[in-house]
């Protein structure tokens, strides 16, 4: 989506903001979302689903669960659910382990298991409001499971935390792996997100599975930049989870996470909506001007503008100290590397010292100059740097 100039739409909360999408399911329902709200939309999928139709571990718990008679049945997913009767109806066992299903105490970790299980005339004994698979290991643990058959549908992942745990209670646990995630065969997009978060360039990523974050870190790890990317998880790119399952591997290593009250897309959009403005703008006045800095764009007086990523490093730069000097070295430093590197093919002059890194950030306040379209705001303080022309007592400086 490209961010074009105009009056900022208050229909468009996230106009300015890029926002990273690392679902393999459900990825344009999301991006959908997102882009309606003004944001600029980043898809990198970090996992791919496996369905398991011909996998022989499949049929073997299949066949475990009619072999003798569950106490209980554990639905984690809809869609694994619904993919297990499915693959079931392929091998002439569907009635069967509905039938099967249908004497057994079944719990459903949330709505769209729910709503999986009473499609078929079936009825949950029990649900948790959180939607949490703790929750559902809480409760079980609460009732005798001693020699209790447990079938455990998995979602992507073994659960080792809670199966082992309800075979320490003394339960047969069946584990049903409906299908399997797996890392995309092509990474180069989810490498480019994590580049790109930790430039700065992206301002928030999106996670819908606990497997997705583990891709996203293995792939970070794998170019060196896993401690960088946390860092920035930390500091300046907001990660948006669909819940705290999805959400553990992160807040494990300190990273602050938007999460909605209820585990849907939609919620996690709302979610983003109000705290992505919070979390990646800055509101300024300048020369009687209004100006609040987004993610790749400003609102400049009501009205949107998109700035390159090189004049807005600037413009942050200058921001961080409204009404200061900044030096020209100091803004070097924080243009992108490849700004300054396509400025050492200028000549040298002044006896020969190299003009190329002063040269680049000329270039860059020129463009931010252009791309404001407002005179005064960038000011040149000669042999200096420069500054945004506004008093530092009125920001709090």
């Amino acid at each position: 989506m490209t961010i074009q100039a105009g009056v900022l739409n208050n229909s468009e909360p996230l106009s300015g903001f890029a926002v990273g999408v690392t679902a393999a399911r459900r990825h344009e329902e999301l991006a959908a979302l997102l882009e309606r709200r003004g944001a600029r939309v980043v898809h990198a999928p970090a996992i791919r689903l496996m369905p398991l139709q011909d996998d022989a571990e499949l049929l073997h718990a299949t066949e475990e669960c009619l072999h003798r008679p569950l106490d209980f049945a554990v639905v984690t997913t809809g869609i694994g659910f619904r993919a297990w009767l499915e693959t079931a109806d392929g091998w002439g066992l569907r009635d069967a382990l509905v039938e099967r299903l249908g004497q057994v105490k079944i719990m459903a970790r949330g709505p769209k298991a729910r709503g999986a299980i009473r499609s078929v005339g079936l009825q949950e004994e029990w649900s948790p409001e959180s939607e949490s698979c703790d929750e559902v290991l809480k409760y079980l643990l609460g009732l005798d499971l001693e020699g209790t058959r447990i079938a455990v549908q998995l979602y992507g992942e073994p659960l080792p935390e809670f199966t082992d745990t309800l075979r320490s209670r003394g339960a047969e646990v069946i584990e049903v792996p409906v299908y399997r995630w797996s890392r995309t065969d092509d990474s180069t997009p989810l490498r480019r997100l994590v580049g790109q978060a930790v430039a700065g360039t992206v301002d928030a990523i999106t996670f819908t599975s606990s497997p997705a974050v583990s891709a996203t870190l293995a792939v970070a790890a794998e170019d060196g930049l896993e401690d960088a990317l946390i860092e920035a998880l930390r500091t300046h790119v907001v990660a948006a989870c669909v819940g705290p399952v999805t959400a553990f591997a992160l807040t494990e290593r300190g990273v602050p996470t938007v999460q909605p009250e209820r585990a849907r897309i939609g919620a996690l959009v709302r979610a983003l909506v109000e705290n992505l403005p919070i979390r990646r703008s800055r509101r300024l006045h300048v020369r009687d001007h209004a100006l609040e800095l987004r993610g790749h764009a400003v609102v400049l007086d009501g009205q949107l503008k998109p700035i390159a990523p090189a004049p807005m490093a600037i413009l942050r730069a200058l921001a961080r100290r409204p009404g200061h000097v900044v030096s020209r070295a100091e803004l070097c430093g924080v243009l992108p590397s490849r700004v300054v590197a396509a400025g050492s093919a200028w000549s040298s002059r002044d006896h020969g010292r190299p003009q190329a890194d002063e040269h680049a950030v000329e270039m860059a306040v020129a463009r931010l100059r252009r791309g404001l379209g407002r005179t005064g705001i960038v000011e040149t303080v000669v042999k200096r740097g420069y500054r945004l022309a506004c008093d530092p007592v009125r920001e709090g400086i």
